[in-house]
């Protein structure tokens, strides 16, 4: 699944990569369609299945990411946690620990009235809401669920991360 050119920093194991997942705070998602690109952080919430790895986003019903969207489902993410600035001596012994996944899948917009709360539920429980009362419909109604179905996924730790 990976071309990381340093194997001694890739993860590979999937428990590291949910360690990972569940310690970073946002999910960056990288938009192309012709010679536009287009980078938003997002809030997100996850789901394993059957080994696959799913992402949920939320969103206003418009703007530019969906614009995006309806002219290429296919886009990349990048999520990372656990930095911390390694200062040096000298500004080029300056480095960064982290541990970070990147990949690639399509993006599609959920319209299963069960899977869009899921979906949010999921995103609720990443930030600490789990338990949260249920969404009104309305307010389910004012926001657009997208789900991410990962087809690519590589994972990096550069040295001194700690892996807990």
């Amino acid at each position: 699944m990976s071309a990381l050119r340093r194997k001694d920093r890739e993860i590979t194991d999937p428990a590291e990569w949910r360690e990972v997942l569940d310690r970073a705070d946002s999910c960056r998602i990288g938009f192309a369609a012709g010679d536009e690109s287009y980078v938003v952080a997002m809030n997100f919430g996850y789901r394993w299945t059957d080994g696959r790895l799913s992402l949920y986003f939320h969103c206003a019903r418009e703007g530019r990411k969906l614009e995006f969207l309806s002219r290429n489902d296919r886009v990349s993410f990048q999520l990372d946690a656990d930095r911390k600035i390694v200062t040096g001596e000298t500004a080029c012994r300056w480095s960064m620990e982290y541990r970070s996944l990147a990949g690639t899948g399509r993006l599609a917009r959920v319209s299963d009235p069960g899977e869009r709360i899921e979906g949010l539920n999921r995103i609720l429980a990443h930030y600490g809401g789990a338990g949260q009362a249920p969404c009104e419909s309305g307010e389910l109604e004012a926001v657009l669920i997208l789900r991410l179905d990962v087809e690519t996924l590589s994972g990096k730790r550069q040295p001194g991360c700690l892996t807990a």
